[in-house]
């Protein structure tokens, strides 16, 4: 029974107020102890009152008071006890004889289990060595396998093979390097590892290094094959319109029908440098497997963002360089190499951004593009700036457009390049027309004014055919004399070169339609620069017929050249002729052909009023009319017949048709003026009539070129004689009056001044049979001649 459970606790009692402090400390310790409490705060007071024996005596006292309680629960339970007693006395009994038995059987058991002890100690002795052996084994495997490993790593670095080595070492590192039981391999390893990766990193980054110096020299290679491909394209396509535009010239000027045929070439353009390149292996060693191979061994070694990083700074310092322009070498010599280093490097970037794998991104090689695109258009405008000679600026306005075309096959933008093209066309042609101005100058300054004289075929073609200056289709017989001196043909060679050169510049530049702005090149370099010149060299270097005559033949050849300069300038721009000659426009040298014509004009002049003195020696007061007219007009018609003869050799029939006209336009003023010059006081109607017979004489010279001419072309060479036809008409008149008349004046005197009428007629003083009286007393029919005369004189007098 829990007694423990059942006790109450126990409250002090209430004490009167008179009772003693001792008394209650009593009470207070009896509660405590009978509750279980702690008494510890009365042994703590009591000492600290320094009264432990009054602590002493109130526990005796609380012992003392509770004997009696221990004495009531022993009789209580005195009977349960002395039962409790019995039966430990039999059971201990029962223990005797338990004890007895198990020493019996302990003493069996050591007797049968000592061997057996024996033989498990053996047994478990023997066990433990085999595990140790089996452990000894493994070990030694896994040495084996890791000594195979570093011996396959070792061989793999021996053969420069860093990918299958690293894989070697990661094996190692993952499979070995925590279960190898020595742990002086593991030290070596924990030792050798990052050792073998720093060292595989040193040799991949020394490979990469190779490979960025021998990267330098194939990519200006390949920059330059590139180019080449470009332009050997371009040739091509250049082969192809020029058979184009034979076709078309074949099928404008031919009857037969004309057959087209499609010609099919490979396009090997870029392909091979393609090829070369996927294959690693092309004829310039563009082979990207180190840079790869760095790469990947890189990424293994958990470095590739810095080898990212590495390799756009390393190619970024390349650029960087390749803008470098020397300043020892002319850019001019310099330049393909310098255009050819930076496309290599894009057409490997390219390449790389395609097939690297994430080793350059697009944004970074975007990036570099814009770069040395500002920095080849700064080099240029700086070049272009410098430069004074057009074919200079041509040969690098050229490469660059072949730099372009190349490029953009890539895909990079290029417009920027070609906007400093456009930018500097204006100055290339003021350069052009400045060496072409000195060409011809020098051209015309060794002209002999003398006929080109060609021996063979070749010669013909070279002169003549290669500008269209043939007016027939029919090859001559050699030799062969041309109407026209050297300079022509020397002048159309400029002029065609200046032609292509111009054509050159402006193509292949993004722009498409350009022959507006070729030709109106074009229409500067005949009209300011060669028909300058060639007015120069009339004004200054012609002293004689011969020259002159020469000077008006090259003239109108040229006039065929410039047709020829025009069809040229327009196939070449692409552009159809029929649309070229839609738009053609007035011969561009026709101050140079009027001065020409003009200089021989006057030199005729010249040598006709030498001829024309001789009317001095004329009679004007003859008797009898002169037969066969005067003596000039004679020696004058020799000389125009001996002026048709030799330059209807070489002067185009319209050209000797105006030069005639206005010599014999001359010759007529010369006459009408010699009757009004003060030479001539006086003259009679024979006198006239002998003028007649000059003017008629002439009129049959003019007359006579009409199988020269055409019938109207002569009627025009007669006309230029009106003057002196309609005054010895008008002095041979029966009525002069007529002239007062305005219709018949427009009809028939028309090329007469009213002024030189009067000055003339009043000279008129003898008589004449046929149109005047005499002045004294002859019939009346003659009278009134004169009196009409004398009223048409008088008439004319008061108009003026």
């Amino acid at each position: 029974m829990n007694t423990s459970k059942m006790r109450r606790k126990v409250v002090p009692a209430a004490v009167d107020n008179g009772d003693s402090a001792d008394k209650l400390d009593q009470l207070l310790l009896s509660a405590s102890i009978c509750n279980g409490e702690d008494v510890g705060p009365f042994v703590r007071k009591a000492f600290a009152s320094g009264k432990p024996e009054t602590l002493l005596h109130h526990l005796r006292h609380f012992a003392r008071s509770k004997e009696s309680e221990i004495e009531d629960v022993c009789r209580a339970h005195y009977e349960d006890f002395i039962t409790a007693v019995d039966d430990l006395r039999s059971l201990l009994s029962d223990v005797d004889s338990l004890k007895s038995s198990l020493s019996n059987s302990n003493s069996q058991l050591q007797s049968v289990a000592v061997p057996l002890l024996t033989t498990l100690d053996s047994f478990v002795e023997a066990r433990n060595k085999c595990t140790n052996i089996t452990l000894a084994i493994l070990s030694l495997r896994t040495c084996v396998q890791l000594v195979e490993l570093c011996s396959r790593a070792n061989r793999h670095l021996s053969e420069n093979n860093f990918y299958m080595a690293l894989k070697c070492v990661d094996s190692i590192e993952r499979e070995f390097m925590n279960k190898t039981p020595s742990s002086t391999l593991k030290r070596m390893l924990e030792k050798q590892i990052p050792a073998i990766r720093s060292h595989i990193e040193r040799k991949i980054n020394k490979e990469f290094g190779d490979w960025l110096v021998e990267i330098r020299v194939v990519s200006r290679n390949l920059g330059q094959l590139a180019i080449g491909q470009a332009s050997a394209s371009r040739q091509r396509e250049e082969e192809l319109r020029m058979k184009q535009r034979q076709a078309e010239e074949q099928s404008r000027l031919s009857l037969r029908d004309c057959v087209y045929a499609l010609e099919e070439e490979d396009d090997d353009g870029f392909n091979g440098i393609s090829a070369e390149a996927n294959d690693g292996n092309g004829i310039l060693g563009f082979d990207l497997t180190l840079l790869y191979r760095a790469y990947h061994i890189n990424q293994t070694l958990g470095l590739e963002d810095r080898f990212k990083q590495y390799y756009f700074e390393n190619r970024k310092l390349q650029l960087t360089s390749d803008f470098q322009v020397s300043s020892m070498t002319p850019f001019l010599e310099s330049h393909q190499t310098f255009f050819a280093q930076i496309a290599g490097f894009f057409i490997v970037e390219d390449r790389v951004l395609r097939t690297g794998g994430g080793l350059v991104s697009k944004l970074e090689v975007e990036n570099l593009w814009d770069t040395a695109m500002s920095k080849m258009c700064s080099v240029l405008e700086d070049q272009f700036s410098r430069m004074q000679t057009a074919n200079h600026l041509l040969l690098i306005k050229d490469y660059v457009s072949l730099l372009g075309v190349t490029l953009r096959r890539y895909g990079y933008p290029v417009e920027a390049l070609l906007d400093v093209l456009s930018k500097h066309r204006d100055k290339y042609h003021e350069l052009l027309l400045s060496d072409c101005r000195k060409q011809i100058t020098e051209a015309l300054a060794a002209d002999k004014f003398e006929q080109m004289y060609m021996k063979k075929e070749y010669e013909y073609n070279m002169n003549v055919l290669s500008f269209q200056l043939q007016t027939s289709n029919i090859m001559p017989a050699f030799p062969y004399v041309a109407p026209f001196s050297c300079t022509v043909p020397d002048c159309c060679r400029i002029v065609r070169s200046f032609i292509e050169d111009s054509v050159s510049f402006m193509s292949y530049g993004g722009q498409l339609d350009f022959y507006d702005v070729v030709k109106k090149y074009l229409d500067r370099l005949l009209t300011e620069v060669l028909d300058g010149a060639l007015l120069k060299l009339i004004n200054t270097s012609i002293g004689g017929v011969t020259q002159a005559m020469q000077m008006a033949a090259n003239m109108a050849v040229f006039e065929r050249a410039c047709d020829f300069f025009f069809r040229h300038a327009a196939q070449l721009s692409g552009i159809p002729l029929r649309m070229a000659e839609r738009g053609r426009r007035l011969f561009p040298l026709t101050k140079a052909r009027d001065a020409a014509e003009e200089m021989l004009s006057g030199l005729l002049k010249q040598k006709v009023d030498g001829f024309l003195l001789l009317i001095e020696n004329v009679n004007w007061m003859v008797d009898d009319p002169p037969q066969g007219g005067n003596e000039y007009v004679h020696e004058v018609t020799i000389f125009l017949e001996t002026l048709v003869s030799t330059a209807q050799q070489i002067l185009p029939v319209q050209v000797l048709k105006r030069v005639l006209q206005d010599v014999l336009f001359h010759i007529s003023e010369m006459i009408v003026g010699a009757l009004l010059g003060e030479s001539v006081k006086r003259f009679n109607i024979n006198a006239i009539m002998g003028l007649e017979a000059d003017v008629k004489m002439l009129e049959s010279f003019a007359e006579s070129q009409a199988t020269l001419l055409s019938e109207a072309e002569a009627s025009q060479l007669k006309a230029a004689l009106a003057e002196s036809r309609q005054l010895v008409n008008l002095l041979l008149s029966n009525h002069p009056e007529n002239f007062l008349n305005p219709v018949i004046r427009e009809r028939s005197y028309n090329a007469l001044d009213y002024r030189k009428v009067v000055t003339i007629s009043e000279k008129l003083r003898d008589q004449s049979d046929r149109l005047f009286g005499s002045f004294g007393t002859r019939g009346s029919k003659t009278n009134t001649k004169k009196k009409s005369l004398d009223a048409l004189i008088k008439r004319l007098k008061d108009v003026n």
